[in-house]
């Protein structure tokens, strides 16, 4: 059997799991109708931002309520949420039925409706409809129903209730964090990026200072008991405590010394068999 609601009265449910599908016919100015299901605790509030289940994140956490998506069908446009209510977490008091419209309100959105169907049975007849009539038109959020919990079971409750700031100032109410904050624009990014790289580094410090020209580089510096005198232009680097590379040749004597543009001559070599010649008294005091 088929309930017929009005704004504030409830029904009781036997199934263990439903689908509540929002219907409406498309109008002039209305892109589109978003569902989405908040989560309550048993202060009236969502325990966490994880509660809210809508179209940027369509599935609770615990895998008990999640979107099934949009369709089109005979009777118009619909979206719909499926809901455990036997897995439903026990601190869950309270499951809000939320429709919400882009920069749209709602008296552009018409023949708007909830329906409730036995989710093991989604094309039986439904449990229950609630056919909802926005209070002034300019909402752009309706809280269009509840699930809530009655001693061991659950009811539904039909509300159409609005808010005139969308489903971000509903989700407020509701203890939903959003934030204000705009992201930057390309031209900001772009412009940071520019203030970052122009900024000038510190200037580093040479590990060695710069040798002058033509020199090879300077070692680092040494204690004064070890450093070693810079070499002149054009001859290898010595290395410490050890014997130069180049020794200049002894010098030529006179005897060995050639003249100029001949080769050396060998030195003479004396005769074995030269003796002097005889000396006798006759040359002694002459």
């Amino acid at each position: 059997m088929t309930h017929a609601m009005v704004k504030g009265s409830n029904v009781p449910l036997t199934a263990m799991a439903v689908r509540a599908v929002l219907r409406w016919t498309p109008g002039q100015g209305a892109l589109e109708v978003d569902a989405s299901a908040l989560l309550l605790g048993p202060d009236g509030r969502v325990r966490s931002d994880e509660d809210f289940v809508f179209y940027n994140q369509p599935r609770h956490p615990s895998g008990t309520v999640r979107l099934l998506g949009k369709k089109r069908e005979a009777e118009g446009l619909t979206d719909t949420i499926q809901t455990d209510l036997a897995g439903v977490e026990a601190e869950v008091g309270r499951i809000l039925l939320v429709a919400s419209a882009d920069d749209v309100t709602f008296d552009h959105v018409r023949a708007l409706s909830i329906l409730l169907y036995d989710a093991a049975d989604p094309d039986g007849e439904p449990l229950a409809y609630f056919d909802i009539r926005p209070e002034t038109g300019a909402e752009t959020a309706l809280i269009c129903g509840e699930l809530y919990r009655r001693g061991e079971g659950w009811k539904f409750r039909a509300l159409g209730e609005g808010y005139s700031n969308g489903l971000k100032g509903l989700a407020n109410d509701f203890g939903i964090s959003v934030d204000d904050a705009e992201p930057p624009s390309a031209e900001g990014d772009a412009a940071t990026v520019v203030r970052e790289v122009s900024t000038p580094l510190p200037p580093e410090q040479p590990v060695n200072p710069p040798s002058a020209y033509g020199y090879p580089p300077m070692p680092t510096q040494q204690p004064a008991a070890t450093a070693t005198a810079q070499p002149a232009y054009g001859y290898p680097q010595p290395e410490s405590q050890s014997p130069p590379a180049y020794a200049p040749a002894p010098p030529q004597t006179a005897a060995t010394a050639p003249a100029y543009g001949y080769p050396p001559t060998a030195a003479p070599v004396p005769d074995p068999d030269f003796t002097l010649p005889p000396q006798g008294p006759q040359f002694i005091g002459r």
